[in-house]
């Protein structure tokens, strides 16, 4: 089914499938697009079942001469942290085959890491945020970020903030190449990326790339800054991006400043190819609505394959809640995932006790809720200020919401 969705200042062809229960999700997806949203997706999977694939909107890429033409069912648009979900989804699938040990110590599998006192820190603790890993305190060259042996070597060399396990600490861009390198040497495969493209994204026949090949670059969406806020009626309770550039205004030398300014190219370079075909795994994953709520739906769905039964809960099972260090707000965290707060709507994985997921800078959302069988998916060209889960997002997971209690 397709549908038409206009106001007086801005006409909208909303693209996809759905049936007809799905219109108030399909509303709220619509009314985006009078609060400033230019381009964007939003999938479910309802009982491993794709219910609702929508996109509408415009995209450029100017690196591929794109200005403004309409968004594809396939476009692809960087995820930024919502890739962390995938990164914990390969660690998992390697803890259950046996491969990598929560409690193992890193060193075991790299020896390298072993400098600067990190010699006990666990996967568990990576894994979770409790490692004191969350920023380099050594200044980092803006084009390391794309190399991926220098920046491993780098933080090889690193030392933690406080004592691993003292405390919870965000760590927005070095917890990707640290899970990614244990999961290249335990698997064996040539790097990140072709592991998520074996063990993941292939098996479930979806579009996911942390490093996008040649041939898809001029599919990409170009991210920029949501030109106007949303207004939508979401109790935020202060975690924004101004609240946390305050963070980093109050210690310039401090964990958080370095964790997302060092070096700058961490907060400048994501529309370049550089950024775009380098392996960032925390932060560049460019990847479509149906894919995240594919990846997450088959979680929600008893793991369908993709991780077994004795494994799965370790996604919703709380390892740590504390106001963490690095965000200045509480979260809490499975083994990799972020969980959900019911009193917050920007910290709410659905409505079920086990939902889980990971919201990226912006905008972008995949959960899971295993106690509905829902997997849900957006990307959008449009950031905006939200530091957890968007307003656009909440809106959209309201009004799914809304339909599944109403059966």
């Amino acid at each position: 089914m397709r549908a038409s969705f206009s106001d007086r200042e801005n006409p909208m062809q909303i693209n996809g499938q759905w049936s007809p229960r799905w219109q108030p999700l399909v509303d709220a997806f619509a009314a985006n697009f009078s609060q400033g949203e230019e381009g964007a997706g939003v999938a479910l999977y309802h009982r491993g079942e794709l219910v609702v694939n929508l996109w509408a909107g415009v995209r450029s890429n100017k690196l591929a001469g794109i200005e403004r033409e309409p968004w594809c069912e396939d476009t692809l648009v960087n995820v930024f942290s919502s890739g962390k979900g995938l990164v914990a989804l390969c660690v998992l699938q390697l803890v259950a085959e046996g491969k990598l040990v929560l409690e193992q110590p890193v060193v075991e599998l790299w020896p390298e890491f072993a400098q600067a006192g990190k010699g006990d820190i666990t996967l568990r603790q990576l894994l979770c945020h409790r490692s004191g890993l969350s920023a380099f305190h050594a200044h980092i060259a803006n084009g390391q970020i794309f190399d991926w042996d220098a920046i491993s070597s780098a933080v090889a060399a690193e030392s933690p903030w406080w004592q691993p396990d003292e405390g919870q600490g965000y760590s927005p861009f070095m917890y990707g190449w640290m899970l990614g390198e244990l999961v290249k040497r335990a698997s064996g495969y040539a790097s990140f990326n072709h592991y998520l493209q074996a063990r993941v994204a292939q098996p479930l026949g979806v579009n996911c790339h942390v490093g996008v090949p040649d041939e898809l670059l001029a599919t990409i969406a170009d991210t920029g800054p949501l030109k106007r806020p949303t207004g939508l009626p979401v109790q935020s309770n202060g975690a924004d991006s101004i609240a946390l550039g305050k963070i980093m205004k109050a210690d310039p030398r401090g964990v958080t400043n370095r964790a997302f300014s060092n070096p700058i190219t961490l907060m400048t370079a994501t529309n370049t190819r550089e950024w775009r075909q380098a392996q960032i795994p925390a932060a560049n994953a460019h990847t479509t609505a149906a894919a995240l709520a594919r990846i997450y739906g088959a979680l929600a769905n008893a793991g369908e394959g993709l991780l077994d039964s004795a494994h799965l809960p370790l996604c919703w099972q709380q390892q740590t809640f504390e106001q963490d260090r690095v965000l200045g707000l509480p979260l809490r965290f499975g083994c990799g995932f972020m969980l959900s707060q019911a009193a917050r709507a920007d910290c709410r994985y659905g409505r079920g006790a086990r939902g889980f997921g990971h919201p990226g800078a912006g905008g972008s959302l995949g959960f899971a809720d295993p106690d509905y069988q829902l997997g849900f998916g957006y990307v959008t060209a449009r950031m905006g200020q939200g530091l957890l889960i968007d307003e656009r997002a909440v809106r959209m997971v309201d009004a799914a919401y809304q339909v599944l209690e109403a059966q």
